[in-house]
């Protein structure tokens, strides 16, 4: 069994920024994430509120603290899954698809998954035309008609992005207004090959072996109609990947988010979490920044003990 100090599960923005700071402080320290390194952040087309880029790749974000953490010594097993936690005992022990490791300290930095809107067709699409992610996808529907379920940050991003591949976008919002920020809103309004359906929600997706058409229902009107369109792009928001931290004895909400104090502490000793996966109210890179940096120095000085707070 590979002993380290500290073990990260989960290589997002929160996860690298607390691999950093951890490596940075000695710390001999381990990323395990069960898909490439990134996260979610590696999915956005375009970020604009991070601070010090007026405008990045999600990718290239990612890309550029992946590469820190490995300027700084962190070590990284991705595509890796864990299968198991046993938090209860001094000695913190992961289990992952390849074995399992002993750490004196674990953060959860697990993120979030992208939620459904659980109509008929939906799974049965999901990669053919049916897509979650704008930047991985959007780029196969080139000329095409694509339809954007949502209205906050995400689905107004993802809009934009498409705007500048498909021929026409359709955004579909259940209200009457966007939830997301005033600058990506009035992006949106000028470009002319966006068209938004107010008070609109997908009832059914339909198709072949591909998706052709969407059943939408107005809410205000009642009225119901098929939409033609060659893929739709769900943005309507994410759930916790909590599960495995929950199953070992680490408190969730009702939600399911992970409770943490302002030091990023969890229900157990020496347990952390940090980022989507918390029950912080902001989802943000920056946040979740923030989160993995506070994560990291707390468990460094729960290891070390120069000034661990009890």
């Amino acid at each position: 069994m590979e002993s380290w100090e500290l073990v990260i599960i989960g290589a997002g923005a929160a996860g690298l920024a607390a691999g950093i700071y951890g490596a940075r402080s000695g710390l001999k320290t381990l990323i395990v994430d069960e898909n490439f390194a990134g996260g979610t952040t590696a999915d956005a087309p375009v970020v604009e509120n991070y601070p010090g880029f007026s405008q990045i790749a999600g990718g290239e974000l990612a890309e550029k603290m992946v590469d820190h953490c490995k300027k700084v010594g962190v070590a990284f097993h991705e595509v890796e899954t864990v299968t198991g936690l046993d938090l209860a005992g001094e000695r913190k022990i992961v289990k992952t698809s390849r074995g399992e490791y002993e750490a004196k300290a674990v953060i959860v930095a697990t993120g979030s998954h992208y939620r459904e809107i659980g109509v008929k067709g939906e799974k049965e699409f999901r990669g053919k035309g049916v897509s979650y992610c704008g930047v991985c996808d959007g780029p196969f529907f080139k000329g095409k008609r694509v339809l954007v379920i949502g209205g906050g940050n995400s689905a107004a991003t993802t809009t934009l992005y498409l705007s500048g591949i498909a021929a026409e976008v359709v955004v579909t919002h259940r209200r009457d207004a966007f939830r997301a920020e005033e600058a990506l809103v009035k992006d949106i309004a000028s470009k002319g090959n966006v068209q938004v359906f107010w008070n609109t929600e997908v009832r059914e997706i339909k198709g072949e072996k591909l998706v052709n058409t969407v059943v939408v229902y107005h809410n205000k009107e009642g009225e119901t109609k098929e939409i033609p369109v060659d893929a739709v792009f769900v943005q309507i928001g994410e759930a916790p990947n909590s599960h495995i931290a929950r199953d070992a004895g680490v408190q969730v909400d009702d939600a399911g988010y992970i409770k943490t104090d302002i030091f990023q502490r969890t229900s157990m000793t020496g347990v952390y979490a940090a980022g989507d996966v918390t029950n912080h109210p902001v989802k943000q890179i920056g946040t979740a920044v923030g989160q993995g940096i506070t994560a990291a120095l707390e468990a460094y000085s729960y290891i070390r003990q120069p000034y661990y707070r009890k």
